[in-house]
Formats: structure tokens, C-alpha cells, sequence
């Protein structure tokens, strides 16, 4: 893949970033999975994974994954600055306008929308690679369990991923024995 593809891939992808990094999920999946193929699902979800426990922005750092297993360390940097470029352009107007009419009902309006297509856009991503993903009950007790030490218990993700990692080693680990 040519440079050029994989930053305006990119470009397309942090275009959409409304609402964080994993508003972009569902746009991930189509122009990385099943339009360009250029990763699979299975190591969408583990980059995913992995930019959540590393320190920095989620879509940055799965953009980084990509672009490094496309065209290493160049691939890296051109698919990081693809995916920060338009936010980085829209932060800085909105920045600029916004103190101006952040007060404007209508300006609230719109972003209360907007948040309400971002919550439905990350539902349907996280619909989709449970479906691809929890496959046995092992694994749906894995997922409730995650679910509930995240959003009840307040415990941070990156414990969430090292514990689910471990649990995953050791239970490959006694299939094996």
C-alpha cells in the first residue's frame, strides 16, 4: 500500500472522530477490514486493546499499530498524522467559534445530538465484535465480568486488558495440559 493511500485512509478515518477515539470503530472496520483489507477484525480488536493500555490517544495509537504493520516506522508516522490532521483543523475552529456561541441553545442542541450518534455509532462496533468475538461461554463470562469491573466497579481498562490477557494465557494454558 502506498503512503499516500494509507494517509488519506487515515485522513477519511480521523475526519469521522467525532466524539473520541472509539467513535471511529465503525469506520476502522469498513475502510481497514472490509474495504481495503488491510488488518483483519480479530487484529483490530487486539490494537484496540493494545491503544487502550498505552499511554495517548486511542485513534493515534491504533493508527500507529496500522501504519507500522503496513509500512513500519514511515507507515507509522504517516497513518498517525492522517488520523490527527482534520481533528486537529476542527479543534482549532471550533475552539475559535465556539467560545463565541458555546451559550447559543442551538449550538447545544447539536451537540447533544452529535453525542447521541456518537453513543449508537460505538454501540453498533461494540454489537459487532461481540458477535465476533465472545464465542463461548468461557469467553461471555469474561465479557460480563470485564463489563462489570469497568462500568460498576470504576476499575481502570488497562487492568481490565492485563487481567483478561492473563486469563486468556492461563486458560489456553490448561486446554494445552
Amino acid at each position: 500500500m502506498s503512503l499516500w493511500k494509507l494517509f488519506t485512509m487515515f485522513v477519511k478515518i480521523g475526519s469521522m472522530m467525532i466524539g473520541g477515539g472509539y467513535s471511529m470503530l465503525p469506520l476502522l472496520v469498513r475502510e481497514l477490514v472490509e474495504r481495503n483489507k488491510v488488518i483483519t477484525e480479530d487484529e483490530l480488536t487486539d490494537y484496540m486493546a493494545v491503544a487502550q493500555c498505552t499511554p495517548g490517544v486511542i485513534a493515534i495509537n491504533t493508527a500507529t499499530f496500522v501504519g507500522y504493520k503496513v509500512r513500519r516506522v514511515i507507515g507509522a508516522i504517516v497513518a498517525s498524522l492522517g488520523v490527527i490532521l482534520v481533528p486537529m483543523i476542527l479543534i482549532i475552529v471550533i475552539a475559535a467559534v465556539l467560545q463565541n456561541f458555546a451559550s447559543y441553545p442551538i449550538v447545544q442542541h447539536v451537540f447533544a445530538g452529535i453525542r447521541i450518534a456518537v453513543c449508537a455509532l460505538i454501540t453498533a462496533a461494540v454489537y459487532k465484535l461481540f458477535k465476533k468475538t465472545v464465542v463461548n461461554p468461557t469467553g461471555f463470562v469474561l465479557f460480563l465480568l470485564a463489563f462489570l469491573f469497568v462500568a460498576v466497579g470504576g476499575v481502570s481498562p488497562v487492568f481490565i486488558v492485563l487481567g483478561a490477557g492473563i486469563v486468556g494465557l492461563v486458560w489456553g494454558w490448561m486446554k494445552r495440559c
